[in-house]
């Protein structure tokens, strides 16, 4: 009879695997593991010591484990097979891609070897766990592309469309398009946000699908067109990795908590995150002078925003990968004209997100810039929407740019 019995020791989660591990026991091994995946276990225990029989099925799921995990950083342990699972292992090659102990102290061994570095610290605050690194760089530049005055009244014109080249941009957020002249971008300008030069933009159409733009060092010919936006260049001087001690974390309490940080009051934001309820919204029309409400009334007004705004009554997407860039700033009123007029009212953030597909993140604050680029190159991306403060997470990593 097949038992499959998960538990906590060692700060970590063990699956404790009795009897056959065939076909029939595999989708129900595969459940268990899924879920300790999402709930966010990056490092997880087989006990296998009382397993007597392993089939290729049931192999099957162990491999496709270690490689989920081993891409963010994780993997799944083999503790305790007995000599004739071993052995199953060792002709097949597959003891070469797991790590195989057989005490308690060569686990203890292991944890510390993989222990977080003496440079990273760590920090509780208001119920969010932070591990964070710093450095020493200079301040980072915001600018402001265009103008948001013409966007209620829907009232852009081909002059408004601003160039952005792809070199001079390292992240922002606004509403852009790809496409060399106003002709080509005006029906399908949309949410948008720049991930270390790459683009990506969600257009305002009646189906609409993401396009982007990968910009390598071979493309730096590349041009984005913005009717209005924000962008910002720098280092990072801080990195963190934040994950909910007892309940998950929503993007007003987490860009709160980042001033904790910084004594910057303006911060360039650069983020991933699993989702755990996502709130979104994007606009459904393109604010030009062609489609202007009839009614002659803003596309916020109440006549017209059901046309217009694709705004969320219930959060969406949870357990996808959410890659945001934006704005945080510790006092609105403190700050330039332009700089408020980029806040919505009663916020401190503007946050643009790209929504990926459902996959683990690695937790560790060192792999944040290869973690970025495997999304941005790997996940298939379903939208881009300004994200909302009421949108939650379960863990992820932060860039810190602070900006001048």
């Amino acid at each position: 009879m097949f038992e499959c019995i998960v538990s906590d020791d060692m700060g970590m989660k063990w699956l404790t695997l009795k009897g056959r591990v065939d076909s029939i026991a595999a989708p129900d091994i595969q459940n268990e593991i899924k879920n300790l995946i999402t709930g966010g276990q990056r490092t997880i225990v087989a006990h296998l010591e009382d397993v007597n029989y392993v089939s290729s099925a049931g192999l099957r799921v162990l491999i496709s484990t270690q490689q989920q995990l081993k891409k963010v950083g994780g993997e799944i342990i083999l503790y305790k097979t007995t000599e004739n699972i071993l052995e199953l292992f060792k002709m097949s090659s597959f003891d070469k891609i797991f790590t195989i102990l057989h005490t308690r102290d060569e686990i203890e061994a292991l944890l510390a070897t993989n222990a977080p570095s003496s440079e990273t610290g760590a920090q509780e605050i208001d119920g969010i766990a932070y591990r964070f690194l710093k450095k020493t760089v200079d301040a980072g530049k915001l600018f402001v592309i265009g103008s948001q005055e013409k966007l209620p009244s829907a009232g852009y014109i081909q002059d408004d469309m601003i160039t952005v080249k792809a070199k001079e941009i390292q992240f922002g957020a606004g509403l852009a398009s790809l496409g060399d002249n106003y002709e080509e971008c005006k029906q399908f300008f949309g949410e948008s946000l720049v991930i270390n030069r790459n683009f990506f933009f969600y257009p305002a159409v009646k189906r609409p699908a993401v396009d982007f733009m990968l910009c390598t060092q071979d493309d730096s010919h590349l041009e984005y067109q913005f009717l209005h936006g924000f962008g910002f260049n720098g280092e990072y001087s801080t990195i963190l990795s934040f994950e909910g001690v007892d309940c998950f974390v929503d993007l007003n309490q987490l860009m709160k908590g980042l001033f904790e940080f910084s004594d910057a009051d303006l911060l360039g934001i650069v983020m991933l995150a699993e989702s755990k309820g996502f709130w979104g919204m994007h606009l459904k029309q393109v604010p030009i002078v062609e489609n202007r409400p009839e009614n002659g009334k803003d596309i916020f007004d109440t006549e017209n925003f059901s046309a217009w705004v694709n705004f969320p009554v219930e959060p969406e997407a949870v357990n996808n990968i959410v890659a945001g860039v934006g704005i945080a700033v510790r006092d609105v009123a403190s700050q330039c004209k332009e700089v408020q007029e980029l806040i919505a009212k009663g916020g401190n953030f503007h946050l643009h997100g790209c929504l990926f597909e459902k996959e683990p993140l690695s937790k560790n604050v060192d792999q944040f810039q290869a973690e970025l680029n495997r999304v941005m190159t790997q996940l298939e991306v379903y939208k881009v929407q300004h994200i909302l403060g009421q949108s939650r997470f379960s863990s992820g990593l932060v860039g810190i740019v602070e900006l001048e």
